[in-house]
């Protein structure tokens, strides 16, 4: 910077070394402007690479910061959220913020110490003119106040339409199947446009800001310039400033002009970096809902035996809580099946045991704690789901399975695969247990997706087992075989089964009967159907292609 402001005056010195025929004193400053020309491109190189280094450290501790965050939220918090305004936050938006770091806020940084050391070698060569020159930075630091005012909201709308117009399109991607289904590509281009236009229109606002009051930013240090080339010039022709240090003085002016003139442009990113920092703190200032207390411990050491003390859940924004006084003791080791109609708080219930929820009201304990008094790891650990539309990554087959224990031999995760049912598949696929299954594995069959989660959930050989439906994609042949494989897995470990086949209720010892998210009945297959109008209507209405047998009055009614 100082080299900068130095090479005004250097100039103006060799202007008077020519005016006066100083053939010494024009090489000596020659010389000096050429060193101080090499200091500012070393210096300048130096900057650039320090300041690109600071907004991509930046942007590197905000991406894993925020992504950190996210993963720390409870499930609540994005049963509410889109995932396409999430990764607009994670990219456009951060992209935002590094951008002006990187290159707005040091450049308002280099301008502000432009002005204000070429504003005091002005000064120094000439008051008056330097006031003259300077008079209009006031009007111009008033008119980008002004500027800052209106284009902050303006930034704000545009980086949410943005958001917008992401989540449009990764739901389109993700639903590309549907879409092709019934053949709505061009309803789906439409909303897309719809929301294209959208962001074209903010976007237009804000533009409109920027070409308003950027070109007034620029004209007004033009005025100045005006001013000191008549009033300078004029001493100079009467001989009372000489023409180095008109040079001089003339340089600084023109120094000035382009940060005053860039100004608008580094408000605006200075604008759109605000909101979208708004944005991203919106995220970051969310405080986690569920999290383990102080004094925290590990889950001890028992058979896993599951109680629900008076519990009640409403989900945020519901008009009727999921669940209502619901108590619940299911010893270790016993599997109980949850059936219901769709909406009576089966799936709510299975979610408390992980503390993936915490109930308004009442306890949820895990082998006589409360979920709360523990680390969240440990009692995760202990539990493994596997529900009716298993998500899988975009990672290799063995990968997938062994998630939950990554340490896990390729012996072992070829045995949970045979339990699970899957080996046999799997061992036909390209490369095996290496065979990469595409994103959210869409190319393995419905069945074969929710063999590989049981195979996912074996391996983790958790305390409680959860299966929400875990047979309703494979066919009968397959579900009998899955079934034989779970009641080895099964024993001696306490497990969930919400059911809506009959033939997955045989797999329980008892059955609870849930409705409007209250507990209504417990019991064995026959003594439901002698005590229940409800289960009956289920067993009647709901599944009544099942024969009901006596020997064994749940398996039996399933036909196993």
């Amino acid at each position: 910077m100082v080299a900068t402001v130095g090479i005004p005056y250097l100039t103006g010195q060799a202007v008077n070394a020519i005016e006066a025929g100083d053939r010494g004193e024009l090489e000596r400053f020659a010389i000096l402007i050429g060193l101080a020309g090499l200091a500012r491109l070393v210096l300048t190189v130096l900057r650039r690479l320090i300041a690109g280094r600071v907004s991509l450290g930046v942007e590197l501790d905000l991406r894993d910061r925020v992504y950190g965050h996210l993963q720390s939220l409870e499930l609540g918090f994005f049963d509410r959220q889109q995932t396409g305004q999430l990764m607009s936050r994670a990219t456009v938006d951060l992209q935002s913020v590094r951008f002006f770091l990187g290159y707005g806020l040091i450049f308002m940084i280099q301008s502000f110490l432009t002005i204000l050391l070429a504003g005091v070698a002005m000064f120094a060569l000439q008051p008056g003119l330097a006031a003259i020159a300077l008079a209009p930075v006031p009007f111009v630091v008033w008119i980008a106040f002004r500027y800052g005012r209106r284009a902050r909201p303006a930034a704000q709308e545009v980086q949410q339409r943005i958001a917008e117009l992401t989540a449009e399109a990764e739901e389109n991607v993700s639903g590309v199947r549907v879409v092709k289904a019934f053949a709505r590509e061009a309803r789906q281009l439409e909303r897309f446009q719809h929301r294209t236009r959208r962001v074209f229109e903010q976007a237009m606002v804000s533009t409109r800001l920027q070409a308003f009051y950027s070109p007034f930013i620029g004209f007004l240090p033009q005025l100045g310039l005006a001013a000191i080339l008549f009033l300078g010039g004029r001493q100079v022709v009467r001989g009372d400033l000489s023409l180095g240090d008109f040079t001089a003085f003339y340089t600084y002016l023109l120094m000035l002009l382009g940060p005053m003139r860039m100004l608008g442009m580094a408000l605006g990113m200075a604008q759109r970096a605000t909101a979208s920092g708004a944005r991203l703190f919106e995220i970051l200032d969310r405080e986690p809902q569920i999290v383990p207390r102080p004094d925290a411990r590990p889950l001890p050491d028992g058979d896993g035996r599951v109680e629900l003390r008076d519990v009640t859940l409403r989900y945020e924004g519901a008009a009727e809580p999921a669940l209502r006084h619901v108590s619940l003791d299911v010893a270790g080791g016993t599997t109980l099946a949850l059936v219901g109609a769709t909406g009576s708080g089966k799936t709510s219930l299975v979610q408390l045991i992980g503390r993936l929820y915490d109930p308004d009201e009442g306890e949820v304990l895990v082998d006589g704690v409360d979920v709360r008094d523990l680390r969240l790891e440990s009692l995760r650990r202990a539990v493994a789901s596997v529900d009716d539309d298993p998500f899988l990554f975009s990672a290799s087959v063995a990968e997938n399975i062994a998630y939950g224990r990554p340490d896990a031999t390729p012996e072992e995760i070829e045995q949970a695969a045979r339990r699970a049912q899957a080996h046999e598949f799997i061992a036909e696929l390209p490369d095996g247990y290496e065979t990469r299954v595409g994103e959210r594995g869409l190319t393995l069959s419905g069945g074969q997706r929710q063999r590989l989660a049981i195979a996912r959930a074996l391996l983790a050989d958790p305390r409680v087992l959860i299966l929400d439906d875990a047979t309703s994609a494979v066919d009968s042949s397959t579900e009998h075989l899955i079934k034989t494989a779970l009641r080895e897995v099964m024993a001696g470990r306490t497990t969930f089964v919400i059911a809506h086949r009959l033939s997955t209720i045989a797999l329980a010892d008892e059955i609870a009967v849930l409705e409007d998210g209250e507990l209504v009945a417990r019991g064995t297959h026959e003594q439901l159907l002698e005590v229940n109008d409800l289960y009956r209507e289920i067993v009647e209405k709901g599944l009544p292609d099942q024969v009901f047998l006596t020997r064994n009055p749940v398996e039996q009614a399933a036909g196993l």
